[in-house]
């Protein structure tokens, strides 16, 4: 409240105040004294153009890939979670529009914003209003070799910025009631006028007031408004931490710059602590956020290492486990399981990623560190852009990691069973953000298993969050893990009104986790059923048998009472089938099974007629049933599914088991 109180008393920026501080007479002498005498080896500034474009010539079709952002950016066109909107070039952008629903948000203060309404979301200008597509107008302007298109680029760039500018006045609109938006396109607005800086039409006055102005604005409002007041702050204040790094490091001249440097460097040490747990797990509960820490983390490294600023070894150590835990978890095509919530948020998309990848992060890891046990394939067009031809030659010069191995993170709660073309992994931990579970799903003893690369049996995912409550609570309740489900009971209480909570009532934990040889195996347990009125703890065995290459599971119910019981296996598609099980699938499931089974008539077959990925078989007395689903491969998109189903009645003691036998 003081810091906010202070700020309401703070003079607006103004062209008298900008040059007063920046200790210039005259508007035209400002372009020397925030670009004349840079000593900067940051990866956007214009002296690293040239080891940026040396090293860019060593990957394939990575010039190409920046041309086509540039060009989709000079068309201000937006993928806005699977809806593509444009503008055009050169025409005004309707920056406060949600593209899915239409509506506009209004230019009220944005205190007094009614900001989510069923039916509407704010991300969906958020997307556009990040102004990541001015990077990516900077990456073109790089790129091209000709006059008359650098100009084109420059005139896009200048026109976008004074757009945005105009159209949203500080602290009026959708684009200002969250300080981690605010920071973020900050961070970016700074990244990509260095990348412009040598360009006359943005070095002319009547473009630099505003946007340096602007820059002292959006650092102003984001101290004032640290979202470090909730119940456990979490990658929104990191995100509040880097935008001030990004700009006070990239613009020191400008008011505030030292003291914001020097909040946010003490920030991001004690958040680096406070959020990676020691193992290198995001503390937020869910794989995919992991991927949006890790790059936050990075981008404020690598903007400090460039200005000779140290944020620390113990900075330093724990974010390289990060990277660690990205490749124990990634299957060999790059994807990573989508455990937890799903925004398909990023924070330097120098090239486009799918909402799963995480692979990219690994190479980029690589390169950074020289670390020779992330070594794995191709360095990607993140780590050139970042990190120049040094980073290329560092890459170069590292042996290859050795082969991935089945791996628990007891702290974040995901649990990787990896051989045979599988990746399984296995969610059994506390609720993330210290036990609030702003971004963890009751899945509980769910997992996912991944074949070839190919994701086969999945978490749902996350579909939207405001826009419909409904939804958001389905996608996050045990009927949409791959789990068991007691009596139709949550495993822990899901309150419609608080959309980002979850209690920490299930206390799911690891038993034992066996890797060995041939075989690994994995025992989990949850207590969210010991509420019910007849108590019951379910204990879930995996077994990764790579020779016969099968897992196989064995559900265990302790407690008292009968007990209706429901399994659930969701898929990614509609490809399934329901078949007479063949003897070869059958002998393969028995002799991968550590006890006496007995299987039933019928097996599922997973993925296309004609090029089967595996056969999920129950044993007898268990039927499946394949069930119309829903799945959502990234935020704001679903499509159609099928879920295989399972039902029966327990008394504990009791076990149901099955098999999923890969081709």
């Amino acid at each position: 409240m003081a810091r906010q109180a202070r700020y309401r008393r703070r003079e607006p920026t103004n062209q008298v105040r900008l040059l007063q501080a920046l200790g210039v007479s005259r508007a035209e002498a400002l372009a020397m004294r925030v670009f004349g005498s840079r000593t900067s080896r940051v990866w956007c500034d214009v002296s690293q153009r040239a080891s940026v474009l040396e090293a860019l010539a060593a990957i394939p079709g990575a010039r190409e890939r920046a041309n086509v952002r540039a060009r989709t950016a000079l068309r201000q066109e937006w993928n806005v979670f699977g809806t593509r909107v444009a503008f055009g070039e050169g025409r005004p952008v309707d920056w406060s529009l949600d593209v899915l629903s239409g509506h506009r948000y209004p230019l009220t203060p944005a205190a007094r914003m009614q900001l989510h309404s069923i039916g509407n979301d704010p991300k969906y200008p958020w997307v556009m209003g990040r102004l990541d597509s001015v990077v990516a107008l900077g990456q073109g302007y790089w790129v091209e070799p000709s006059p008359e298109e650098r100009s084109r680029l420059v005139t896009a760039f200048v026109m976008q910025v004074l757009d945005f500018l105009q159209a949203n006045p500080v602290g009026l609109g959708v684009h200002w009631t969250c300080p981690m938006e605010v920071a973020l396109r900050a961070s970016n607005l700074a990244q990509a006028l260095l990348m412009f800086s040598d360009a006359a039409p943005v070095r002319r006055a009547e473009f630099l007031v505003p946007v340096l102005g602007s820059l002292v604005d959006h650092t102003a409002w984001v101290e004032a408004h640290l979202e470090d007041r909730g119940a456990v702050p979490n990658n929104h204040l990191v995100s509040n931490h880097v935008g001030l790094l990004v700009v006070g490091l990239l613009f020191p001249e400008l008011p505030g710059a030292s003291r914001q440097v020097a909040r946010a460097v003490e920030g991001l040490a004690q958040q680096m602590a406070a959020q990676v747990n020691v193992e290198g797990t995001s503390f937020e509960g869910s794989i995919p956020y992991h991927r949006l820490s890790v790059e936050l983390f990075t981008l404020a490294l690598l903007v400090a290492r460039g200005m000779g600023v140290p944020l620390g070894l113990a900075y330093e150590a724990r974010l390289k486990r990060m990277f660690h835990a990205v490749r124990a978890w990634c299957s060999e095509t790059g994807l990573a399981p989508q455990l937890g919530d799903n925004d398909s948020g990023r924070v330097f998309p120098l090239r486009e990623r799918g909402d799963l990848e995480q692979g990219y992060l690994v190479g980029l890891g690589a390169a950074l560190f020289g670390d020779s046990s992330l070594r794995d394939g191709e360095l990607p067009d993140e780590a050139v852009w970042l990190l120049g031809q040094q980073g290329v030659e560092r890459h170069r010069r590292l042996a290859p990691g050795r082969p991935q191995r089945s791996i628990s993170f007891p702290e974040g709660g995901f649990h990787v069973l990896r051989g045979a073309g599988a990746v399984v992994t296995v969610s059994a931990g506390k609720q993330g953000q210290r036990g609030v579970g702003g971004h963890s799903h009751n899945d509980k003893l769910s997992f996912e298993l991944h074949l070839g690369g190919r994701p086969v049996i999945v978490d749902p995912g996350t579909g939207s969050y405001t826009r419909d409550p409904a939804t958001r609570n389905a996608f996050r309740g045990t009927a949409a893990h791959n789990t068991v489900q007691v009596d139709g009971a949550e495993q822990a209480a899901l309150d419609p009104a608080r959309l980002f909570a979850l209690p920490e009532e299930a206390r799911a934990r690891v038993v034992a986790f066996l890797p060995g040889p041939r075989v690994d195996r994995l025992r989990v347990r949850h207590d969210g059923y010991r509420m019910l009125p007849a108590p019951v703890g379910i204990e879930r065995t995996f077994r990764l048998d790579r020779r016969e290459r099968v897992l196989a599971g064995r559900d265990g119910f302790i407690g008292t009472g009968r007990h209706e019981v429901v399994g659930r296996f969701h898929l990614p598609d509609e490809q399934a089938r329901r078949v007479t099980l063949d003897g070869q699938v059958l002998g393969r499931a028995l002799r991968a099974a550590e006890e006496p089974l007995e299987l039933g008539d019928f097996a599922v077959e997973l993925g296309p007629p004609g090029a089967v990925l595996a056969w999920l078989v129950l044993e007898r007395g268990l039927e499946p049933e394949l069930v119309s689903s829903r799945y959502s491969p990234g935020y704001g998109r679903v499509v159609p599914s099928v879920t295989v189903e399972f039902r029966g009645q327990v008394r504990p003691p009791a076990v149901m088991r099955w098999v999923v036998v890969f081709r």
